[in-house]
């Protein structure tokens, strides 16, 4: 199996060193200092269920590297559209694309089935952009609900989780998941193979949708967000909006509201990664956690005044930073 790592991130570099442990053709796209630290001393995991260094090959140019079986895809959704140059060399005809985004994905109502199947979604795919570089019959979904930080340059820090949960757009469980699921596991990963991903994608949703914007707005940790009474109760309102939109479109959720606060508490003083691109001058990753669900409850018919207030606020500010 041959695996190409686009943009080798704390996620992205963690996945390939995995992959690499586990005996698959791992290639790492990267560039600067990180880039640097990979090629000379490869990637040094540390984690609490074991540190280990993986010596994979590294990159800043996919046409060294060429076609592969899947390309693993570490980057923003926000700079997706603008990816072709890097991915084309590493596609051939059955590549897969496996996207490890938050949010609503550009393929989302691909093979969806029902009166919006094939429906694009304007603030994920502005004018087919994204579609064009990433066809959705190359998409395979992940939802990531593993926590990992570039400690420094080579150097990932695991802090938590290692499920990495796939599927495909068509609800299938198809001879590329497994395979791909085969050889996370044997790299130590857990990858369950979903028939209906979008499940995963708006649990995951359903946390990033509110502290995230939130988190920027008000430059707050989860526990201060938790904490705080009248934050708190916003959030709350948020995530009832989006359970609404989720039904709307036949997805469950089965977690409460109160047990995602309470899990979210437990996490402490962790700033989400919104705040820490705000932080740091970075572009604001919103529209596919934000205004996604927007346009999603526009489509539907779902009245949701809370998530439109606070796009609309999350927009400016997501405006002004980039300024």
């Amino acid at each position: 199996m041959k695996v190409a790592v686009l943009g080798a991130g704390a996620i992205g570099a963690y996945v390939g060193a995995a992959l690499h442990r586990a005996g698959a053709d791992v290639h790492l796209i990267a560039r600067g200092p990180h880039l640097a630290a990979m090629r000379q001393y490869g990637v040094r995991v540390r984690s609490p269920r074991g540190d280990f260094t993986a010596h994979a090959r590294a990159t800043d140019d996919p046409a060294e590297v060429g076609p592969v079986d899947y390309v693993f895809l570490g980057l923003k959704a926000n700079s997706y559209a603008a990816c072709g140059p890097l991915i084309e060399p590493l596609l051939h005809d059955t590549t897969a694309v496996v996207a490890a985004q938050n949010g609503i994905p550009w393929w989302y109502f691909h093979r969806h089935g029902g009166p919006y199947d094939g429906r694009r979604l304007e603030s994920v795919d502005p004018g087919g952009a994204v579609s064009a570089v990433l066809a959705p019959e190359r998409a395979v979904g992940c939802v990531v609900y593993a926590a990992t930080e570039l400690e420094q340059p080579g150097v990932v820090r695991h802090v938590e989780g290692t499920r990495f949960s796939i599927g495909e757009p068509g609800r299938t469980v198809s001879a590329r998941c497994l395979a791909l699921s085969e050889a996370m596991r044997a790299g130590g990963l857990k990858c369950p193979v979903e028939p209906d991903l979008r499940n995963d994608i708006w649990l995951k949703l359903l946390g990033n949708i509110s502290f995230n914007p939130i988190s920027a707005l008000v430059r707050a940790t989860m526990r201060q967000m938790c904490l705080h009474g009248g934050t708190r109760q916003v959030i709350e309102t948020m995530m009832a909006e989006t359970l609404a939109v989720a039904g709307a479109l036949g997805c469950e959720i089965g977690v409460s509201i109160e047990r995602r606060l309470a899990g979210a508490e437990k996490v402490g003083d962790h700033r989400t990664s919104t705040l820490q691109d705000l932080e740091r001058g970075k572009p604001l990753e919103l529209d596919v956690l934000l205004a996604a669900v927007v346009e999603l409850a526009e489509i539907t018919g779902v009245p949701v005044p809370t998530l439109r207030t606070v796009h609309a606020l999350s927009d400016l500010l997501a405006l002004r930073s980039a300024a």
